[in-house]
């Protein structure tokens, strides 16, 4: 029987398939945990009942040496970079937790890092005693993190949350950018795929049916490689105007700060920002109503577009800079 490299459409109706039953598996999984402990719990532990459901699937049929339900619809086997032989135990492993655990730590990661920084920022606390025996994983993690992040300076706190907030907006673009890729080259369908190099050969069938319709994805993977790169240039250019915009800020501020407080001494009136509790300098109302300085409040936006005192929500475009404000 002949074989051939499998096309980038069975690659697609492959990586549906297995969705569509790893979809039905954690929903099963988070119903039977709904129905024992109930809703407060299942809300608590969806994220790792999700988690093992997806494991277990795959350690069933991948790790098993089998084929998953989507390879088994489309008629398509595993192969290492050879493509002589199957994938090992040990690179399938690998594949398995860059495709299930790695995304889960690293979400998680990052959320707790990005609460324990902004908590900090704001709200600096005391160490806590070291976790009693019995906590949970998640726990252990979080007061690791919030230990970690309690040895920082206040600079070192400010350049990790920039780092965060960098990492949580790359990661989604590095999802489209190998989509693009895959639909241009028709390989790897999954990122984790293509870092363990696992591929795919074709059994039987019609060999040409993959490849009349490559030259779509291809065209498909061009569109998607121009919205991409569209969209990078509008952060880009949108993180640019806030340097600038910041930049400028700082040229005047020192002066502008002078005639305020001068005018404040006059009244006799004194208003203090609830970031930075200093005299507000520049005030800057939210949509909400509520004030702040500029900087302070832009600064606060680069990471949560958010009122820091009521959290509802708004864009940073419809903050407010109140000129000649003397209260």
């Amino acid at each position: 029987m002949m074989a051939a490299a499998a096309g980038p459409a069975r690659l697609v109706r492959c990586g549906q398939k297995d969705e569509l039953h790893r979809s039905g598996l954690r929903s099963g999984a988070g119903a039977a945990l709904h129905g024992l402990a109930g809703a407060k719990k299942w809300l608590e532990w969806r994220k790792e009942i999700e988690l093992l459901s997806d494991v277990a699937y795959f350690v069933l049929t991948t790790l098993s040496g089998y084929q998953t339900l989507g390879e088994e619809y489309v008629n398509i086997v595993q192969v290492d970079p050879t493509k002589k032989r199957v994938p090992s135990f040990f690179r399938r492993a690998v594949f398995i937790a860059l495709h299930t655990v790695v995304p889960y730590c690293l979400e998680k990661g990052l959320l707790h890092l990005e609460r324990e920084l902004q908590t900090e920022a704001h709200e600096p606390r005391t160490f806590q005693s070291d976790p009693a025996p019995g906590l949970s994983s998640r726990t252990l993690m979080r007061n690791w993190i919030q230990r970690q992040v309690g040895e920082l300076t206040e600079q070192q706190k400010k350049t990790v949350l920039q780092i965060v907030y960098v990492l949580k907006q790359c990661v989604p673009l590095l999802h489209r950018l190998h989509l693009a890729v895959f639909y241009i080259s028709g390989t790897f369908y999954h990122l984790s795929k293509r870092i363990t190099g696992i591929t795919y050969l074709h059994f039987g069938g019609l060999q040409g049916e993959d490849q009349s319709i490559r030259s779509s994805y291809k065209f498909l993977g061009m569109i998607s490689l121009f919205h991409l790169f569209l969209t990078i240039g509008v952060q880009m250019y949108s993180f640019k105007q806030k340097q600038r915009a910041r930049q400028e800020w700082k040229l005047h501020r020192n002066l502008a700060h002078q005639q305020n407080t001068t005018k404040e001494k006059t009244t006799g009136r004194h208003s203090r920002c609830t970031l930075c509790l200093e005299e507000r300098r520049h005030t800057t109302a939210t949509p909400c109503g509520h004030l702040f300085c500029w900087e302070c409040i832009t600064e606060w936006c680069n990471t949560r577009t958010e009122c820091p005192l009521c959290r509802e929500k708004f864009h940073p475009q419809k903050l407010i800079y109140l000129r000649h404000y003397q209260l």
